[in-house]
Formats: C-alpha cells, sequence, structure tokens
C-alpha cells in the first residue's frame, strides 16, 4: 500500500487507554512520545497490544515549532 503521507514514525505501543468510543494509543518513537486518540474498534480491528511495533503516519497542514 502507498501512502501520500511523508511523515512516517515508527515506534513501540507503550500504553492503550481505552474510554468507550475512543481510545488514546501512546507510542514511544526513540524515547518521545507521539500521542493518538483513535476508535477503540479501530484499536480492536487492528490488534494493538502494549509492546507492539506500530508506526504513526502524520499528515497536516500546520505543524508549530516552539523553543
Amino acid at each position: 500500500m502507498e501512502i501520500s503521507a511523508r511523515n512516517q514514525l515508527k515506534g513501540r505501543i507503550k500504553d492503550i487507554k481505552s474510554s468507550g468510543i475512543t481510545s488514546e494509543v501512546i507510542l514511544d518513537v526513540g524515547g518521545q512520545e507521539v500521542c493518538s486518540t483513535i476508535t477503540t474498534d479501530s484499536v480492536n480491528r487492528l490488534g494493538l497490544k502494549v509492546g507492539d511495533e506500530a508506526g504513526a503516519l502524520i499528515k497536516a497542514s500546520s505543524v508549530m515549532i516552539m523553543k
């Protein structure tokens, strides 16, 4: 499968917090955390578990940098 998103980060699932319809998936990418909110149905369909290797695809029209 080809995807247009250029920002692809690979890491390991650190935590999954489910609350009803949505779940927060925390991915450890080289010591930094990336958090994504997805449906709990997607977590189950993808079979996501803490410790699994996973990737984050980031496609945004605006990315803010701070110092």
